[in-house]
C-alpha cells in the first residue's frame, strides 16, 4: 500500500473528523484527481513550424515520462489576437491522473520534486481555492528524477491542480497540510 494512502487512513481521517466534527467517515475530504498541464507559449513563439513541432513533441514526451501516462495535446478553442493565437492551434499539453497513478505521482511531488525545486519556500496558502482544490506550479521540470538534465534542450514549468472533495477553503487547506503538502502559513 502506498505511503500517502496509509497516511490518509491512519492520520488524516481521525484528525479531520476531530477538527471539523464530522459524523461519518465518508464526510472526510479525499483526493479525486490531479491535472498536470504545461503551456508551450514562449517556447514556440517566433519559431518555424518544424521547430514548433519538435518542441511540442519533446514537452509532451517529458510530461508523459514524468506522469507515467500519455500526455494529451491541447488546442486553442478561440482565436486571441493579442497573444497571436489562432483557433485550433496547439498551445499546451496536459495529463489527468486518477487512483493509483495519482497517489504515486503525488508522493513523488511531495517527497522529491518540491524539495528539489530551486528557491522553493513552500506552497502559498492562496493556492487553495474556495472549493478546496490546490493549484501550484513547479518552475523547472528537471526537479523530477525521471528527467535526465543532460538529455534535455530546454526547461519548462508545470502547473498542477489537485482536486479534492473538500467543501471550502478551510477544509481544503487543513486536508492538504495533513497529507503532507508543504503549505506555508502566511501572517
Amino acid at each position: 500500500m502506498a505511503y500517502l494512502t496509509e497516511k490518509y487512513k491512519k492520520e488524516v481521517i481521525p484528525a479531520m473528523m476531530k477538527q471539523f466534527s464530522y459524523h461519518n467517515v465518508m464526510e472526510v475530504p479525499r483526493l479525486e484527481k490531479v491535472v498536470v498541464n504545461c503551456g508551450f507559449g514562449r517556447l514556440v513563439s517566433g519559431k518555424t513550424k518544424d521547430e514548433q513541432k519538435k518542441i511540442q513533441e519533446a514537452i509532451a514526451r517529458d510530461l508523459t515520462q514524468i506522469c507515467g501516462q500519455h500526455a494529451v495535446v491541447t488546442k486553442a478553442r478561440t482565436s486571441i489576437s493579442t497573444f497571436k493565437i489562432r483557433e485550433g492551434q496547439v498551445i499546451g499539453a496536459k495529463v489527468t491522473l486518477r487512483r493509483k497513478r495519482m497517489v504515486d505521482f503525488l508522493e513523488r511531488v511531495i517527497t522529491v520534486a518540491l524539495p528539489r525545486s530551486r528557491d522553493f519556500q513552500g506552497i502559498p496558502s492562496t493556492g487553495v481555492d474556495q472549493f478546496g482544490n490546490l493549484t501550484f506550479g513547479i518552475k523547472e521540470h528537471i526537479s523530477f528524477p525521471e528527467i535526465s538534465p543532460e538529455k534535455i534542450n530546454f526547461i519548462f514549468s508545470l502547473e498542477m491542480t489537485v482536486v479534492s472533495t473538500a467543501k471550502n477553503k478551510e477544509e481544503g487547506a487543513a486536508f492538504f497540510k495533513l497529507l503532507g503538502f508543504p503549505i506555508k502559513v502566511e501572517a
